[in-house]
């Protein structure tokens, strides 16, 4: 792959976002308004800092609101509609036309990072790699077993502590991440996992850790809204 063809990015962004309601009743999670815009302006608009310009949205709750922000804003994306909510697993396997046979970027549609973060993350080599950051509370998270800059294994939302390292959920992956994909049964919960396919490759030595530079800013639920916002005002 030529060095100076920017990777597409894939936006995952097809979740309702039970952890918002209820202002996620009428909108996807992605569109909630933060200082009068919605969040996933300041996603698309801090990629295109960094200099990524061909986008996928996966999109699925709501997708027609997401399709009038887009109109409304003037981005240019590709919708790609994840029929049914089967896991973040599920929704990067309906990327797959879209990211052809390159390697390519996905990142959660409420999530910001810094320009430094979005920038290092386009790596041009045959791994795969998981933007990680320290946290206080890492039992809310996929913690991140690391060898040697390798990921080593993701231990998700574990009831005993095994470190402070987690996953922003940014990812750069390589085409191999299709076929691990195919491989994953469904979990518990009735979805394909994309943790358990990013495990997988890290078997293979195939998974790298990248470490965030800037920041981290999680949407996760109504409470990170007023920080995000506070944030926002003062970058």
């Amino acid at each position: 792959m030529e060095n100076n063809k920017k990777m597409k990015v894939v936006i995952l962004a097809g979740g309702k976002g039970t952890r918002m309601l209820p202002l996620t009743n009428e909108i996807p999670k992605v569109l909630v308004e933060i200082n009068g815009k919605e969040f996933l302006y300041y996603v698309i608009k801090s990629l295109q800092k960094a200099g990524y310009e061909n986008f996928g949205i996966v999109v699925g709750y709501k997708k027609e609101k997401i399709e009038e922000f887009l109109k409304r804003e003037n981005f240019q994306a590709t919708l790609i509609e994840q029929k049914e909510q089967k896991g973040t697993g599920d929704a990067v396997m309906c990327a797959r036309e879209f990211a052809g046979k390159d390697d390519f970027i996905v990142l959660g549609g409420d999530g910001l990072w810094g320009l430094k973060d979005l920038k290092q993350m386009e790596k041009h080599d045959n791994f795969n790699y998981i933007s990680a950051i320290e946290t206080e509370s890492p039992e809310k998270y996929g913690v991140l077993i690391e060898e040697n800059e390798f990921l080593k294994e993701i231990k998700e939302k574990p009831k005993e502590y095994c470190g402070n390292l987690i996953s922003t959920g940014f990812y750069k992956f390589t085409p191999e991440i299709f076929e691990a994909l195919q491989k994953v049964d469904l979990s518990p919960r009735g979805e394909h996992e994309l943790t358990d396919a990013i495990t997988m490759l890290a078997k293979e030595q195939k998974v790298k850790i990248l470490k965030v530079k800037e920041f981290w800013k999680d949407l996760g639920n109504i409470k990170d809204i007023e920080p995000v916002s506070d944030f926002l005002k003062k970058n």
